[in-house]
């Protein structure tokens, strides 16, 4: 666990883009194809109206293997925040690391599961990693969020196919779907500004 700032009071939601937040379609740096999942917008909206910043943490090893450059990229980043404004929401972050595994990403610490992004968007944002949560499709979400501090929440939809154990690889909850991700997170949430209050 990472302890970057006792005197943090903001906390975030970081979401995995493919197969959390959109449907996955490898490589895609088209924001034409671009298909949120149901309920996505809905649910980020009740994240924000409860305090929460919202970030993406994503690995784009498309960059490194040169299935889109990064001009691509940034038009597909710019799409997210303009999606997210036209639903009167704020993208507080898009994080994400270029590298493929077997290239530089072997060492890198950005590529999830490594906790890297994480703690750079925390320190960004200011936000207190304690109090936030990582949701995500696979178990390498899962463990970047552990590793970094954040509660996690794995949304069980098919993707994680190996389910390879290991330290932080457990997450404290499993979801069918974001919404149900999403009604856990308020639930906690509930409860810790009660307890916050008292």
């Amino acid at each position: 666990m990472i302890n970057i700032s006792e005197n943090l009071s903001a906390k975030a939601i970081f979401l995995d883009k493919d197969g959390t937040l959109i449907k996955d379609i490898p490589y895609n740096a088209d924001p034409a194809l671009v298909v949120f999942e149901p309920y996505v917008f809905e649910e980020l909206e009740n994240f924000q109206a409860s305090g929460y910043k919202l970030a993406i943490i994503s690995n784009q090893p498309g960059l490194e293997l040169r299935k889109f450059n990064q001009e691509q990229l940034d038009a597909l980043i710019a799409s997210f925040h303009a999606a997210f404004r036209e639903k009167g929401l704020e993208l507080a972050g898009f994080y994400y690391c270029p590298h493929a595994p077997g290239g530089q990403g072997v060492s890198c610490e950005c590529r999830k599961p490594e906790p890297g992004l994480l703690i750079r968007a925390a320190r960004e944002l200011n936000v207190d990693l304690k109090r936030s949560w990582m949701v995500g499709d696979i178990l390498n979400d899962v463990e970047a969020g552990n590793r970094a501090g954040c509660r996690t929440v794995l949304i069980n939809n098919g993707n994680e196919t190996e389910w390879v154990a290991g330290p932080f690889r457990d997450a404290e909850y499993i979801a069918s779907d974001f919404r149900e991700a999403a009604d856990y997170i308020a639930s906690k949430t509930v409860t810790a500004d009660a307890s916050t209050e008292i």
